[in-house]
């Protein structure tokens, strides 16, 4: 009998129902689905038509009893017998295109959902991501979205089936014989009341080993990345670390046990209080057939009935926790679509004059967003989002570099360099002031302009795990494989690719920790190359580098800056000594600029700094 199982998993989910939806939620689940509205009628119907034919079968079945105990024909039998068979066989048929429907509107609407998210977050700036737990935004994507599905298969189709079903079998009973009917609801207590307290308890269990399982998740993602791995083997934790994880695995283990110890004995109770139920209908009803109150048949139709019956009232006693949870899991993904992203794009951008770029900064203010500007306290994992008072961290930025020109910014770290290059392809947005390229304000251009001008080399190479062809096209798909290897060439990566077996197809693995250091980021000046920008920003990009890769990927960017205006942030002093421009910036302000040579005479900050590095040659 399913009527346990079904009990069982609606009272699991009582223990973890939600209390209440924010307004507005219903009525947004509705709007979502309008493209499938059309297919759900469909769905609906063929479920109602399924729900009458499971009430049409057991009448049947107790017209063939009364039938054989009054001595009708055979045919008439056998007639039945096959109208028995034809309802089961449209009942197939009815459940497979039933399914056929409800696998079209439950999998059209994770595909809505999950684009919809998808091409939101691509939306959000650089700080979100920042705050965000990957993990709890990829479970939006798959647990949240697949839990809102449910509201349109199995939750709806239920709800409706189990009610049309229960009525009928309701009305059915009464009219063939209201005592058994009676009895049948009074015996209901018994089969719903331990429910909810066995429930309860496997809810508990439940809970506890998705927060285990959630730990080793954590710890296995963690630990599997490459720098993970590298860190528990520099510090010889693996031992420690497998001891911790079995001790979370075996916890999981002793629950699992538990939880289904429990689940059997209370399937085993409620399988034994149906049989009493079907014993006492059986008496009962025999009793009235002997009595000549009832037809044997009719019996026979109660007992069938009886199953027909318990199933819908015990699932129909949790819908609202199906019905609830399934919101939920709306109202989670619409809490990700609801956040607005702080950078958008002018609805009519402005055109980017042809030729060479100028870039230009006049009194740039900036502060980082605060976290409830740009974050979840669901999606970072803390009970309330961070309440830090934001703080300008620069403060009135000028300066100018004009088309073919190479300004260098220099700096103590946390000075704010790294956030200036950040400003010019908008991961943030200023607060006040202006950053023009080409004397168009950045916030006027389309994302695609800005894309196309500004080329970002930064000193975290990143690499997605692909092939080195697809990680170079990332940037031009439209790149012939002429343009690849003369990308690389320029990149001084030919020597390497030839080396490789499989050559440009070579998987460069997660992040491309494959290569070494100088190889990634010659492969990113490389992939720079093919996307030919106007205007290069080059944050720190050899700054962990070795002598000799150093070497390498300078030669590289010489390659890269020919004829490009170009913004370098460096920290090593010697490879900036040729930038037309050096800005000094401290605190959020540039409080020197000149050339290299002027500077140095000039016997101030920037004097300082190279004077420290260069008498403590390992600094260079």
């Amino acid at each position: 009998m399913d009527g346990p199982r079904r009990l069982m998993a609606g009272a699991v989910r009582a223990a973890d129902a939600p209390k209440g939806l924010r307004a507005g939620t219903v009525r947004r689940v509705f709007a979502f689905s309008r493209p499938h509205w059309a297919r759900l009628a469909l769905f609906l119907g063929l479920t109602v038509l399924s729900a009458v034919l499971a009430v049409s079968s057991p009448l049947l079945a107790g017209r063939v009893v009364d039938e054989v105990v009054r001595g009708s024909a055979v045919s008439v039998v056998v007639w039945l017998a096959v109208a028995i068979a034809g309802l089961a066989v449209v009942d197939a048929g009815l459940g497979l295109a039933g399914r056929w429907q409800s696998s079209r509107i439950g999998e059209g609407l994770i595909h809505d959902l999950r684009r919809a998210v998808f091409e939101h977050v691509q939306r959000m700036p650089v700080a979100f991501f920042t705050r965000t737990r990957t993990g709890a935004l990829v479970s939006r994507l798959n647990n949240d979205v697949l839990g809102a599905q449910r509201a349109f298969t199995s939750t709806l189709s239920g709800l409706v089936t189990n009610v049309i079903q229960l009525v009928l079998s309701l009305a059915v009973m009464m009219t063939l014989s209201w005592q058994v009917t009676a009895l049948a609801l009074v015996l209901l207590p018994v089969f719903v009341l331990p429910a909810r307290r066995v429930g309860r308890r496997v809810a508990d269990l439940q809970r506890e080993a998705s927060t285990l399982n959630a730990a080793m998740t954590t710890q296995m993602t963690e630990r599997f990345s490459a720098p993970g791995a590298t860190l528990v083997k520099l510090f010889g934790r693996p031992v420690a670390e497998a001891a911790e994880f079995g001790d979370r695995a075996s916890r999981v283990r002793d629950i699992g046990i538990r939880t289904a110890m429990a689940t059997r004995w209370f399937m085993t109770a409620l399988q034994l209080v149906s049989a009493l139920a079907q014993a006492l209908v059986y008496g009962l009803g025999g009793y009235l057939a002997l009595t000549g109150q009832l037809a044997p048949g009719t019996v026979v139709s109660l007992a069938l009935l009886l199953t027909r019956l318990y199933s819908p009232l015990t699932a129909l006693a949790n819908v609202r926790v199906d019905v609830m949870t399934a919101m939920v899991s709306f109202e989670r993904v619409f809490e990700v679509l609801d956040l607005e992203p702080a950078i958008v794009e002018r609805r009519d951008p402005l055109p980017l004059p042809p030729g060479p770029v100028s870039l230009e900064f006049s009194d740039v203010r900036f502060t980082y967003p605060s976290a409830d500007q740009v974050s979840l306290a669901s999606l970072e994992e803390v009970a309330v989002l961070e309440r830090r008072d934001p703080h300008e961290v620069l403060h009135g930025i000028s300066f100018r570099a004009e088309p073919g020109e190479l300004v260098a910014l220099v700096g103590s770290s946390g000075a704010g360099k790294s956030t200036i290059a950040a400003l010019v392809p908008r991961l943030h947005d200023v607060d006040s002031g202006a950053i023009r390229l080409s004397g168009v304000d950045v916030r006027d251009l389309s994302f695609d302009t800005l894309r196309a001008t500004v080329g970002v080399v930064s000193q975290d190479s990143h690499l997605f795990h692909d092939s080195i062809r697809d990680n170079l096209l990332y940037a031009k798909p439209t790149a012939t494989e002429a343009d690849l290897h003369a990308a690389l060439a320029a990149a001084r990566l030919s020597p390497l690719i030839a080396s490789l077996p499989q050559g440009l197809d070579t998987v460069v693995g997660d992040r491309g920790y494959r290569l070494s250091g100088g190889e990634r980021q010659r492969l990113t000046i490389a992939r720079l190359l093919l996307a030919q920008p106007s205007l290069l920003i080059l944050d720190e990009a050899t700054a962990h580098l070795d002598a000799e890769s150093e070497t390498i990927v300078q030669a590289a960017l010489t390659e890269v800056l020919k004829d490009r205006t170009a913004l370098v942030i460096a920290h090593r002093l010697s490879t900036i000594r040729a930038a037309t421009k050096i800005l000094v910036v401290e605190d959020g302000r540039v409080i020197e600029q000149g050339t290299h040579e002027s500077l140095l005479a000039e016997g101030t900050r920037y004097a300082t700094l190279y004077r420290t590095q260069f008498a403590n040659p390992t600094a260079a």
